[in-house]
């Protein structure tokens, strides 16, 4: 693969910043601790997340570096991520409005750099090199694989009814037809995939694997809409003018699933890839 990968859509995630930091479930808490036995992580040293929307992975991870860049082209996302930190009193982290293909832009060197759902939306054939240049010596990239919008399939009793994905999905459908939107675009196909022979072609080697489980988590209608909201293909204005109309048929679904508005959602494992130059 060679040339442009992935054009960056101002539109992906418009008005969804405060939907993300709501709607989706946070990753387990067993990821921080997991990834600093495995890259031997002592609080030196500094940490560049790339994609890091409202801070979701850039936050647990902060502790364990002197200093933290959290990177993302949606200035709302990072106004998120730093109400957010100012809230969890976390003031080592600096949040940049630029988008990954700009890097480096005199950043310096960086411990470990990581990319959580984020990769996909970026031209992965420019911005890998450049990430595998930037990390100092015995640094590492990781790739982290997680769904965060929606848990498991049923397996297995709940406390409460999960929410019902299947006909959320359809009732997207209904709204904004039966090809997945994104932005300006749509992705008939989902997202690009082949992201081992990326990593490769940019001269890393895959070091180590990490996996750490989900757990059960309770929402509420609030949570579930806000998931919804939080996602590239039903963000809020993609609606148009029918955006309450959709919301309002969105909770009646809810409703009618869970009469009291609790939910419950086993949460998806999550996958970590240890990339080394």
């Amino acid at each position: 693969m060679a040339g442009r990968d992935r054009e960056w859509d101002r539109w992906l995630y418009s008005g969804s910043a405060a939907y993300y930091s709501r709607g989706r479930m946070p990753y387990p808490a067993e990821l921080a601790p997991a990834m600093a036995t495995a890259l031997q992580l002592d609080g030196s040293g500094r940490l560049l997340d790339l994609g890091c929307g409202p801070g979701s992975l850039t936050l647990p991870l902060a502790h364990l570096f002197t200093e933290a860049i959290g990177l993302d082209a949606d200035r709302d996302m990072l106004g998120q991520a730093a109400l957010l930190a100012a809230r969890s009193g976390i003031a080592t982290v600096r949040w940049l409005p630029m988008r990954a293909e700009e890097l480096p832009a005199g950043l310096g060197k960086f411990r470990l750099i990581t990319l959580a759902q984020s990769l996909h939306w970026m031209d992965r054939v420019t911005v890998l090199p450049v990430v595998r240049a930037m990390l100092a010596t015995g640094g590492a990239c990781a790739h982290v694989h997680a769904t965060t919008h929606r848990g498991l399939d049923p397996g297995g009793e709940l406390p409460y009814p999960r929410p019902p994905h299947t006909a959320i999905t359809e009732l997207v459908r209904a709204y904004l037809g039966p090809v997945r939107r994104a932005g300006r675009s749509y992705l008939p196909h989902g997202t690009p995939s082949g992201e081992n022979e990326l990593y490769r072609a940019a001269g890393f080697t895959r070091a180590q694997r990490i996996d750490v489980p989900g757990h059960v988590h309770t929402r509420v209608t609030e949570d579930v809409v806000a998931a919804v909201f939080s996602q590239s293909g039903s963000t809020p204005r993609l609606f148009g003018d029918r955006r309450a109309e959709f919301e309002t048929a969105l909770r009646l679904l809810l409703r009618e699933t869970s009469p009291d508005g609790v939910f419950s959602e086993r949460g998806h494992p999550v996958g970590i890839d240890i990339w080394r130059p």
